[in-house]
Formats: C-alpha cells, structure tokens, sequence
C-alpha cells in the first residue's frame, strides 16, 4: 500500500494541467505562531500579552518558502513549462515586517514562446501580530500570455485577523490600490482599485497535512473593470524541510487585450522547500 501511494504521489508531481499561466498571485506565508514549549502553556489563542512574555527582545526572524514544479514531453507536442514561486518574511521586530512573494514562468510548445511571467512584489507589515495591523506594499508584473509588458500597483490598507489560532488561521484585509497596466495591443490603463483579499491556512495530523486558500476581489473604482482570482492548495510533508503540494488556481480580469479569454484556470503540484 505504501509503494502504491508513493507511485500516486510522485505521478501527481511529475503531471500538470495548465490551461494558461499568471503570476498575479501572492502566496503569502502565515505569520509565526509562537512556540508553546516556551511558554508552557497553550498559545493557540494568541494575545498581545502572551506574546511579549514569547518574545521579549525584539529578535528578528526570517522565514522563507521556495516552490518548484513543471513538466517535459516529447513527440507530437513539445512542450517544456517550469514554475518557480518563493515567499520570504522577515520579521524586523513585533511592530514591522517585510515580506516579498516573486515568481516566474517558463513556457514554450512546439518550439514557440507561450509563457513568460514575472511578478514581483515588496510589502511591509505594521503591528503583525496584533489582531488589527496595516500594510503597503508595491508590485510590477510583466505577461506574455496577457500581453503585458509592464503593470504596477502600489497599495495600503488594514487587515484583521478573524481567526488566530495553532491549527487555524484566518485573516481579511482591504486595500486602496493604484494600478498602471501597459498593454501590448491596446491603451494603457490607470486606474484605482478596491482590493480586499481573504487568506487562510489549517494544518491536520499533528502538522502533517496543510490545507490554504486565497481570494483577491478587486473591482476598479469609477468604471467597468473587475479582477478577481483565487486559489486553494493541499500540501503534505516528507520531512522537516520538503513537502509535496497541489494547487487548484483560477483568475479573472474584465479587461483583455483581442483574443485572449478573461478567464483562466490552471491545477499544479510540485515541491516545496520551507524554513521557518
């Protein structure tokens, strides 16, 4: 039973549908839980107070995640794709927080460039680990599937944790968020968007199984200009460091350049390199 579940699992990975790419995502790590062992207690419900009693020096923390996956065929249809995703927290002190989420992806089919994405972006946390915190952060993406050569977004808002605990977490924020597209075949766009995002992460089987979601709803202020998209993943440990993951993500933007459809869907699994 184990060879058979470890063939299923290796032939998950080494598989991938894709109906197109986009790096418009972030894929955010939780913010750190303090360690139970230190204080003796339970810190599943995460105040303030239990937190400086945690962490009574300012010391600062750096986390990270790298992600990887892609496929490779032959014959009829040549076809090479990787991903790359990585996110990185650093946790200056208990009132500031940087956090960054880039990603790239590499596509081509018969011997033609289908995909060629970048996102990259530089946030900073005020107040993480209260309940109530505020945020800004910029971002610039280019497309070759959307026919984008540059977009940027700079962005501020709050968020508030709706839920805070060891095994669950469930956080909303809301952002104003300025946006300049420059498309390839059709006037740039400027516009203002009211972005709001809902992000949770639970952990089963004393940490062994991870569930995550991600919903960003941004409509654009004053005009007829929706993006929205979202994504949930299952991740499974191997060992401390590597797990294994898949991925279901889907996007929508109102406004395409001729040709292109507004919605896309893709389904991923690959490898996952986290420290924290």
């Amino acid at each position: 039973m184990k060879v058979v579940r470890f063939c299923f699992i290796v032939s998950l990975f080494l598989c991938r549908i894709s109906y197109a790419q986009v790096t418009e995502q972030t894929d955010p790590l939780r913010p750190s839980t303090p360690d139970t062992t230190q204080t003796g207690r339970d810190t599943s419900r995460t105040t303030a107070d239990t937190t400086k009693q945690v962490k009574p020096e300012d010391t600062p923390i750096f986390r990270y995640r790298l992600t990887a996956d892609g496929t490779a065929t032959s014959g009829n249809v040549n076809r090479i794709l990787l991903q790359l995703a990585s996110a990185v927290d650093y946790e200056l002190s208990r009132r500031f927080k940087f956090s960054t989420n880039p990603s790239f992806v590499y596509g081509r089919q018969n011997e033609m460039l289908n995909e060629r994405e970048f996102f990259a972006d530089f946030r900073t946390t005020f107040r993480h680990e209260e309940r109530l915190y505020y945020l800004a952060f910029g971002s610039v993406e280019r497309s070759n599937l959307r026919k984008i050569l540059l977009r940027y977004t700079i962005a501020a808002g709050v968020g508030y944790k709706l839920v805070n605990r060891k095994r669950a977490y469930l956080s909303l924020t809301n952002v104003l968020m300025r946006e300049n597209t420059n498309f390839q075949e059709i006037n740039d766009i400027d516009v203002w968007r009211n972005s709001a995002r809902l992000f949770g992460q639970y952990t089963f089987d004393k940490d062994r199984w991870t569930l995550s979601h991600t919903v960003f709803y941004q409509p654009a202020l004053g005009q007829r200009n929706l993006r929205w998209n979202g994504s949930v993943s299952l991740q499974v440990k191997i060992s401390n460091a590597l797990s294994l993951r898949s991925t279901v993500f889907n996007t929508y933007e109102s406004v395409v350049v001729p040709g292109r459809r507004r919605n896309d869907l893709r389904w991923t699994a690959g490898i996952v390199y986290e420290k924290k």
